[in-house]
């Protein structure tokens, strides 16, 4: 196997990128495991990781990805609502509002408040929301290309 280098992990940073953008999650997945294994501070590999795991499914590592880029950048509005997001996917919908929320305080994209259900919306009459117009009930946000990207 090919010495690795930092040049190396750059080019396999940016391959990986190709790989996620074809819907290769697997494939970037390999490609950055070596890339942190020889730079576990890299924040940006991580969240492409994480990114990664998502897209193949495999929400526990996501999740513990989130949570490591999270850990150092705690204002990261995207790692906030990605985590959402994969905590949503694994029915875990009290702990991702959390984050939805989160992402929406730390950057209100259109996105981000609707996930959040800060969103104005008719109440359904169902006694899911408030009563009060803000649509609180909750609302499946999970369509299959709603995934961060």
């Amino acid at each position: 196997m090919p010495e690795s280098s930092p040049e190396t992990h750059v080019i396999d940073f940016r391959a990986a990128e190709q790989l996620l953008a074809a819907r290769d999650p697997r494939g970037a997945i390999r490609l950055l495991d070596s890339v942190i294994t020889a730079h576990p501070e890299n924040t940006a590999a991580r969240l492409l990781r994480a990114r990664a795991f998502f897209l193949a499914a495999q929400l526990r590592p996501a999740e513990l990805e989130f949570q490591i880029v999270l850990e150092r950048e705690p204002d990261n509005a995207f790692a906030h609502f990605a985590l959402a997001r994969t905590l949503e996917r694994a029915d875990r919908a009290e702990e991702a509002l959390r984050h939805f929320r989160l992402a929406a305080a730390l950057e209100p994209r259109p996105e981000f408040i609707e996930a959040a259900r800060f969103a104005p919306g008719p109440s359904s009459g169902d006694g899911s929301g408030n009563g009060d117009g803000t649509g609180d009930g909750y609302r499946d946000h999970g369509h299959p290309d709603a995934g961060p990207e």
